[in-house]
C-alpha cells in the first residue's frame, strides 16, 4: 500500500513542480531531491509489497516510507491552500496582490522549512536499508505460510455436507462419451471446500476405472514448472510400478514434457492441477499433455475465474461455480461439528444463528467458527462474548489463524494497486451493496486509479473491479436486466479481515479518528461515537451511512474540519442545507449529497475547482447556478429531482446554466432539460451546448421539443465516445424529430427514448454495439421488430406504448443474443408470434396490461431457453392462464405475474 502513497505522491510533486514555477530555489532543490530518492522507493516497493506479510522489519520500513509520502503530501496540500485565493482587479486588487505576495513569500518559507525536515528522514531510510535489498533479490514465497493443503483436510474432517450433486455433476463431465482432451474447471473463493470436492471426485471407484492414468498436482502461488514437470513423471511411473530414469533429473523443461508426452500418448489420463493462481502454470503444463482422442481430462481448481475461464477456452471445456452452501447444509455441518449431530439447545439456538449467519455458507468458516464453539460451555453468557467479541477474536485467536490465513491468500497474490482498493471497501457497512459507480468515482477520487493509455479513469477502475470479482474477494450482487453489474459486496468474515488491514496501513477506519494517520474515515448511524478531542488533521476522506439524527453545527464543525478533503460522502444525511464550511475545501474531488433534503447549490460552489464529482441525485434541487462553470474538472454531473414532497423518485431534468458546453470534461450528464438559456452573453440553446461535450459517455436529457430535432441530432453526432444516451420528449404526444441524425454514436450500447416517433428512426440498426433499448410513448403504425432483429449484441428490448398495431412476429434467424423481451400497454396488440429459430436465447419474456391479447404466443415451444414467462392484466386473464396451464409444449417454463412490475 506504500506504493500507491508514494506513486500518488510522485504525481503531486510532478504537478507542484510545473505549477510552481516561481518556488524559492532550495524549495525546489529540496522537492527535486525528494522526488528523485521517492522514485528509487517506489521501484523498490514493487517487489517488498509482496513479502511485507512475513517479514516484520519490512513493515516497519514501509510503515516509515508511508507515513513520509503522507507527510510530504500534506506538505503540498497546505501550502496550495494558502495560496487558493486569487488576486482580484482594480485598485482594491493592487493591495490585495501586495498582500498576497507577502503571503506567498511566507508560505514559501514555510514549506521550505518543513520539507528539509523531510529530506533526513528519507537519508535515515536509506542508511538504515543499505540501498533496500535487504534480502529481496529471491522472489520465493515462504511455502510453509501459505500452504493451503490443510484446506482439504479441515473441510473433510468436518464430513462437509452438500458435496453429493456437484461430485456427480463432475464426474459426468469427466466420464462422458467426448473423445476429445478436455478441461474442467472448478473456481470459486477460498474456503468453499473446492479441493476437497476435487479429491472426492479424483478417488471415486468409477472415475478411478474410466482412466488409467491419474495425476494429482498442487500447483500454489510460488510453483516452479520444472518442479511441477517432474511431480508429473515420479507419480506416472509410481502408479505403473516403474522406476523413473535416470536422466530425468537433470532435463530441462522441454525435455520433461517429452517424457510425459510420450508416456500419456496412448493412455485415457485424468490430471488434476490443484489450486491454479495464474495462467502461466496451464500454458507450461498444456504442451506437455496430448490430446490423443482417447477421452483425457484436465481437472482443476482456482479461485480466479478469469483462469478457470481461458484454461477451458481452447477444449471448449466447462467451468464449475462453487457455491456457498445453503443456510440449511451451513445449519446441518454446525450442528454437526458443535454439537456432534445432536439438536441445538435452545437458549442458544439464536445466538447459533447470528453467529452462523457471518459465516455465509463458507464451509472453511463453519468449520473453524463450530470448532472454535465446541470448545466452549454452553451458556448464553459465554457465546453471547464470543459474538460481540468475534472481531478480536478473528485477529488474536489462534484457532482462527489457518482460516484467516486461507481466505486472505488472494488478498496477498494482488497487485499492490489492487490491494489499496480492496482495503477501502472495509469503510462500508456490514452486508452493504455497493453501487459499482460509486465505487468506481470513489476510487478515481482517492487516486488509486491509475493512468491507462486509450482508456478513461472509469474504464481501468472497472477493469480493477472485475479483476477482484474474477479472484472470489468481491461478489456481484444485483445486475441490470442485460446482465451489467449494479451493485457488489464483500464476505463478512473477509471484510473483517480487512478492516484490521485497513487500519495497520492507516487507509481507514469505521467511527474513530484518533490516529492523525488515518485518511478516511467512515460514520455508522450515528455522529455520536465521534469524539470532539480526536484530530481529524490528516482526514482526507469522510463517509457517512445510516445517520438519522440532524447534525448538530458542533458536529458539522468538528467533521469538516480538515482543510485536506478531497472526499465527502454525505448520502442520505440528514442535511437540509449544503454547510458552508464544505465550500472551503478546495482539495475537493468527489461530493455526494445525494438522497439528501437539500433544495438550493449556492454560488459559493465555484470554489470547488478540483471537484470531478457532484452528486445530487434524489434532492430536491431543480437548477445550478452559473457558477458551476467553473468547475473545469467536474467528470460527472448527477442530478435528478423528486416530483413530488413524499419523495416519488420520477426523474426529472434539472435547468442547466447559460454555457454548459464549458464543462469538456464531462462524462456523466444526467438529467438536463432542453431549451433556451438566457445568459449574460444573450441565449443559448441546450442542445446545441451538448454538442460541446465531447468526453460524454453518458447523457439524459428530458423535455426534448419537435423543433429542437435536428440542432440536437447535429450534437449527437459530435459524441463519439457515448455509450449510453436518455432521451424524454417535453410530452407524452410530443414527436421526437430524430431523422435527421447520419452517423450515430458507433459505441452506443444503452438507448432510451420516450416520446411519439412518426417513424422508427433508420440510424438504430446501425449501432452494432447496442445491448439494450427501451422505446417508451412511440406509438408506431409498423413492427418495430423487423428493425431491430438483425442488432448482432442486443440482449435488452422494451416497449412501452411504442406500437399501435394489433401483431408482433419474432422471425427465424433473428435476436440471436436477446434475453429479455418486454412488451408492456400495446394497446392494440392481439397477438404475438415466434417462429422457429427466433431469439434462441431468450430467458425471460413479460406481456403486461396488452388488453386484447386472448391466447398464447403462437409458436412459443421454440423458445427452449425460457426461464420466465410474466402476464399481467390479459383479456379474459382466467381463460388465458388455462390455456397455459394445459400446454405441454410451455410446461417446462417458470411464471408469474402481478408480483412484478416494470
Amino acid at each position: 500500500m506504500a506504493e500507491i502513497a508514494v506513486s500518488f505522491l510522485l504525481n503531486e510533486l510532478a504537478v507542484f513542480l510545473h505549477d510552481e514555477k516561481s518556488l524559492l530555489g532550495g524549495v525546489r532543490e529540496e522537492a527535486e531531491y525528494i522526488r528523485a530518492k521517492l522514485e528509487q522507493m517506489r521501484a523498490f516497493l514493487s517487489v517488498a509489497d509482496a513479502r511485507e506479510e512475513r517479514d516484520p522489519l519490512l513493515q516497519v520500513w514501509i510503515k516509515q516510507v508511508r507515513d513520509i509520502a503522507y507527510d510530504t503530501e500534506d506538505i503540498l496540500d497546505e501550502f496550495i491552500l494558502r495560496l487558493a485565493n486569487n488576486p482580484c482587479d482594480g485598485f482594491f486588487g493592487s493591495l490585495y496582490r501586495i498582500t498576497w505576495y507577502v503571503k506567498k513569500i511566507k508560505a514559501h518559507h514555510q514549506i521550505a522549512s518543513k520539507i528539509q525536515r523531510i529530506r533526513p528522514r528519507i537519508d535515515n531510510i536509506f542508511q538504515n536499508y543499505g540501498g533496500f535489498d535487504h534480502g529481496l533479490s529471491s522472489t520465493v514465497i515462504n511455502n510453509t505460510w501459505l500452504d493451503r493443503r490443510g484446506d482439504a483436510l479441515l473441510i473433510e474432517e468436518a464430513e462437509l455436507v452438500g458435496i453429493e450433486q456437484p461430485k456427480s455433476q463432475l464426474i459426468s463431465w469427466l466420464v462422458n462419451d467426448e473423445y476429445g482432451l478436455k478441461v474442467v474447471s472448478v473456481a470459486g473463493m477460498g474456503g468453499l471446500g473446492k479441493t476437497a470436492l476435487v479429491r472426492k471426485v479424483y478417488e471415486d471407484k468409477k472415475v478411478k476405472r474410466h482412466f488409467q492414468s491419474h495425476v494429482w498436482i498442487t500447483v500454489s502461488q510460488s510453483f516452479k514448472i520444472e518442479e511441477l514437470l517432474k511431480q508429473v513423471i515420479q507419480q506416472l511411473f509410481d502408479e505403473v510400478k516403474q522406476p523413473v530414469p535416470q536422466a530425468v533429473e537433470t532435463m530441462a523443461s522441454h525435455g520433461l514434457k517429452e517424457v510425459i508426452k510420450e508416456f500419456l500418448q496412448q493412455s485415457r489420463y485424468l490430471l488434476v492441477l490443484d489450486d491454479v493462481w495464474s495462467l502461466d502454470a496451464w500454458i507450461a503444463m498444456e504442451i506437455a499433455l496430448p490430446d490423443n482422442s482417447h477421452g483425457s481430462r484436465v481437472l482443476l481448481t482456482t479461485r480466479n475465474f478469469s483462469i478457470a475461464s481461458a484454461c477451458c477456452l481452447k477444449t471448449r471445456g466447462k467451468t464449475y461455480t462453487m457455491k456457498a452452501l445453503s443456510p440449511e447444509e451451513s445449519w446441518t455441518l454446525f450442528c454437526r461439528k458443535v454439537f456432534q449431530g445432536t439438536d441445538c439447545p435452545e437458549p442458544l439456538y439464536p445466538l447459533s444463528k447470528c453467529i452462523l449467519e457471518k459465516c455465509e455458507g463458507l464451509p472453511l468458516a463453519i468449520v473453524a467458527m463450530s470448532g472454535f464453539l465446541a470448545t466452549k460451555d454452553r451458556r448464553i453468557v459465554e457465546w453471547d462474548m464470543v459474538w460481540r467479541s468475534l472481531r478480536d477474536e478473528l485477529e488474536s485467536n489462534d484457532q482462527f489463524a489457518f482460516m484467516t490465513r486461507i481466505l486472505l491468500l488472494s488478498y496477498f497474490d494482488l497487485p499492490y494497486h489492487l490491494k489499496v482498493c480492496f482495503l477501502y471497501l472495509s469503510v462500508f457497512p456490514e452486508d452493504y451493496e455497493i453501487e459499482k459507480m460509486r465505487l468506481i468515482r470513489l476510487w478515481i477520487a482517492e487516486g488509486f486509479v491509475q493512468v491507462r493509455e486509450g482508456k478513461t479513469l472509469e474504464e481501468v477502475a472497472e477493469n480493477y473491479l472485475n479483476n477482484l470479482i474474477n479472484r472470489s474477494l468481491v461478489q456481484g450482487a444485483r445486475t441490470t436486466r442485460d446482465g451489467r453489474l449494479r451493485t457488489c459486496r464483500v464476505h463478512d468474515l473477509l471484510r473483517e479481515m480487512i478492516l484490521s488491514k485497513s487500519r495497520e496501513q492507516s487507509i481507514g477506519t469505521i467511527n474513530s479518528g484518533h490516529d492523525a494517520k488515518w485518511r478516511c474515515l467512515a460514520i455508522h448511524n450515528s455522529v455520536e461515537s465521534i469524539h470532539k478531542s480526536e484530530s481529524y488533521s490528516g482526514l482526507r476522506s469522510l463517509l457517512i451511512f445510516g445517520v438519522v439524527n440532524p447534525l448538530s453545527k458542533s458536529s458539522i464543525s468538528m467533521l469538516f474540519s480538515s482543510q485536506l478533503l478531497k472526499v465527502l460522502d454525505l448520502r442520505g444525511a440528514p442535511l437540509v442545507n449544503i454547510p458552508s464550511l464544505i465550500f472551503t475545501l478546495i482539495h475537493l474531488r468527489y461530493l455526494s449529497m445525494r438522497e439528501t433534503n437539500v433544495s438550493f447549490v449556492p454560488k459559493s460552489i465555484r470554489k470547488l475547482q478540483n471537484l470531478e464529482t457532484l452528486d445530487l441525485k434524489y434532492t430536491y434541487v431543480t437548477e445550478l447556478p452559473a457558477e458551476i462553470l467553473r468547475l473545469r474538472k467536474l467528470r460527472h454531473l448527477l442530478l435528478y429531482c423528486y416530483d413530488t414532497i413524499d419523495k416519488t423518485r420520477n426523474a426529472r431534468g434539472f435547468e442547466a446554466p447559460y454555457n454548459i458546453g464549458d464543462l469538456i470534461s464531462l462524462q456523466k450528464l444526467c438529467y438536463i432539460e432542453a431549451g433556451e438559456i438566457n445568459g449574460s452573453g444573450g441565449s443559448c440553446n441546450i442542445v446545441t451546448e451538448i454538442g460541446k461535450l465531447t468526453q460524454l459517455r453518458r447523457l439524459g436529457i428530458t423535455k426534448l421539443r419537435s423543433k429542437d430535432g435536428m440542432a440536437f441530432c447535429s450534437s449527437i453526432e459530435k459524441l463519439t465516445n457515448l455509450r449510453s444516451l436518455y432521451v424524454d420528449s417535453v410530452a407524452e404526444h410530443e414527436i421526437l424529430d430524430l431523422q435527421s441524425l447520419s452517423s450515430a454514436p458507433q459505441f452506443l450500447q444503452t438507448l432510451e427514448l420516450g416520446g411519439r416517433l412518426e417513424k422508427f428512426p433508420q440510424w438504430i440498426p446501425s449501432l452494432h454495439s447496442l445491448i439494450r433499448i427501451s422505446l417508451i410513448y412511440s406509438q408506431l403504425g409498423d413492427d418495430p421488430l423487423q428493425s431491430l432483429e438483425a442488432l448482432p449484441n442486443l440482449e435488452v428490448l422494451s416497449f412501452r406504448e411504442a406500437y399501435e398495431g394489433e401483431s408482433l412476429t419474432l422471425k427465424a434467424g433473428g435476436f440471436q443474443r436477446l434475453k429479455v423481451l418486454w412488451l408492456r400497454q400495446l394497446k392494440g396488440l392481439r397477438s404475438l408470434t415466434v417462429e422457429d429459430g427466433a431469439t434462441p436465447r431468450l430467458e425471460e419474456l413479460y406481456i403486461y396490461n396488452c388488453k386484447l391479447v386472448d391466447k398464447q404466443p403462437s409458436g412459443i415451444q421454440h423458445l427452449t431457453n425460457l426461464q420466465f414467462l410474466g402476464l399481467d392484466d390479459m383479456l379474459d386473464e382466467r381463460s388465458f392462464r388455462l390455456v397455459l396451464h394445459g400446454k405441454s409444449s410451455i410446461a417446462h417454463i417458470p411464471r408469474s405475474s402481478r408480483s412484478l412490475e416494470g
